[in-house]
């Protein structure tokens, strides 16, 4: 059966720690920042800050799972799986997301944009992202594995280190058709970067 393209950001597989916090850090998020949805990856602005990372940055902060702000809309500190954007917080308060950045993360995520899966010959190669489209009723990420961008390129982002396969039927398990999901490791994150491939 072929896979249905719904991208679903980058979900925390395995790495250190263990659910639900897999040892998040706290970043701020400026109050001017743009919408940011859990499982983004999110990179570093220049006044320390992170924010939704734009299809094709190579070096990442993290990937984004959750934020609290102080709420413009009722008036009181809120948490949220994803941050609304500018307007959303009172002024001169802090909004605080919660990154993970753990350099042995790995993250289920879904392929897409070329027409072809990723395959096990994939393994071991390294790939770039595309943002997709949020949900703000759930405050789930669109981002997807950028299939196109399978290269040896030492800065980008992220490694393919699986192609999901089980349960056979099961979402995403469709190795012959686009959209598979796979398994994928930080490869140029702010802990960790510039691996050439294997």
């Amino acid at each position: 059966m072929a896979n249905t393209f719904a991208p679903f950001g980058f979900s925390q597989y395995r790495g250190t720690g263990s659910a639900p916090t897999y040892e998040q850090v706290a970043r701020s998020v400026a109050l001017t920042a743009g919408a940011i949805y859990s499982g983004d990856p999110v990179t570093t602005q220049a006044d320390g800050t992170v924010a939704q990372s734009v299809a094709g940055t190579t070096q990442i902060a993290g990937i984004f799972v959750g934020c609290e702000y102080y709420s413009a809309a009722v008036n009181r500190k809120v948490w949220s799986p994803y941050w609304p954007g500018s307007g959303s917080a009172l002024a001169n308060t802090t909004v605080t997301a919660y990154i993970i950045t753990d350099p042995n993360a790995q993250f289920l995520v879904q392929s897409g944009n070329a027409g072809s899966p990723v395959a096990a010959t994939d393994i071991g190669a390294n790939i770039n992202f595309a943002i997709g489209t949020g949900n703000a009723l759930n405050g789930q990420s669109g981002a997807y594995a950028n299939q196109a961008t399978i290269a040896t390129t030492a800065t980008l982002p992220f490694r393919i280190v699986a192609v999901v396969t089980q349960p056979p039927g099961g979402p995403g398990t469709d190795v012959a058709s686009n959209g598979n999901w796979i398994v994928v490791a930080f490869n140029n994150v702010d802990t960790k970067s510039l691996t050439g491939i294997v």
